[in-house]
């Protein structure tokens, strides 16, 4: 998983640019990060004051909760498929793809196995 970079070295590059007048670049190169890094924290400093990073990741909220998911659970006990349930909840005005209808299915333990059909011998 990333990690930010220390707020330590992130001050450091700062006091490079405002106390000593280097470039956002030139302290890049100094301290070894990426030009993009060093730019971006000098842009944060002068629009919010501080140099501490923004949060990387955070809670996602389920899309298909409440009446979405009492409905499909009923949908589920006959006959589906994954894809076929995403069909059906864009014929419902809802834009999912199959990846998120197979995580609730997941968490839900939903399975539908067919039937196997074995014909009888003659």
């Amino acid at each position: 998983m990333v990690r930010a970079y220390s707020i330590d070295l992130r001050e450091r590059v700062l006091a490079a640019v405002l106390n000593e007048g280097m470039s956002a670049r030139g302290a890049a190169a100094r301290f070894g990060i990426s030009e993009s890094s060093a730019i971006k924290w000098i842009r944060r400093h002068r629009q919010t004051g501080t140099v501490a990073p923004a949060q990387i990741g955070g809670y996602k909220p389920r899309l298909l909760a409440g009446d979405l998911r009492d409905w499909l659970l009923e949908r589920t006990r006959s006959d589906f498929t994954l894809r076929g349930l995403v069909t059906e909840l864009a014929t419902r005005g809802v834009k999912v793809d199959y990846v998120q209808v197979w995580r609730f299915a997941h968490a839900e333990g939903l399975s539908f196995k067919k039937k196997a059909f074995f014909p009888p011998n003659s």
